[in-house]
């Protein structure tokens, strides 16, 4: 039921580094994508993936992992994602892309979720480096990654509070927490 696997689907940033992902499931993911709204249907979006350990620690060295977590640098080595997809735009076939790499995104995180995986898109990219370390052609514009693997920390949903604040936060058990506003707070009529 797709209103159990949005529910499920957290923002996860600690996984359990020794449980692989398969270059063929990452397939699946991005294979997923081709049924998404497309801007003007034109697809612009590209993918790289990675499953593979030395390629997944130059990706993981061009991320930035919690903003409201300052003194978290990211998942320690044994945490950090089995795999990554990024979402490239080929500035080739559209100039702009639109909302089209977060549908696909939130696209690849409900099949992770549907597969037992769980993830995190990040945009906090060292976009500059990443291009360097990978050879990625200059027509293709990064947009998003997307780090995957089995999760390893528990994400709790909690009501945001009279006080208005929605930046999650860890409790002294790691348990990540994040305020959602409520049903009535976000209906405006």
């Amino acid at each position: 039921m797709i209103a159990n696997l949005v529910r499920n689907n957290r923002s996860y940033r600690r996984f359990d580094q020794g449980a692989s992902i398969e270059l063929e499931t990452l397939k699946e993911l991005v294979d997923l994508t081709r049924y998404c709204a497309s801007a003007a249907n034109l697809q612009p979006l590209k993918y790289i993936m990675s499953s593979e350990p030395d390629r997944n620690a130059t990706i993981f060295e061009q991320l930035g992992w919690a903003a409201y977590l300052r003194d978290w640098p990211g998942p320690s080595e044994g945490e950090r994602p089995a795999a990554y997809i990024i979402l490239l735009g080929d500035t080739a076939v559209a100039k702009s892309f639109g909302c089209d790499h977060g549908i696909a995104g939130q696209t690849v995180l409900l099949g992770a979720a549907e597969k037992g995986l769980g993830g995190c898109m990040i945009g906090s990219v060292k976009r500059k480096e990443l291009r360097h370390a990978l050879a990625i052609p200059v027509h293709l514009e990064i947009l998003l990654v997307i780090a995957l693997g089995k999760p390893q920390e528990t994400v709790v949903i909690e009501t945001v509070g009279p006080d208005g604040g929605i930046k999650y936060w860890r409790d002294d058990q790691g348990v990540h927490h994040v305020p959602k506003r409520s049903l009535d707070e976000i209906i405006w009529s």
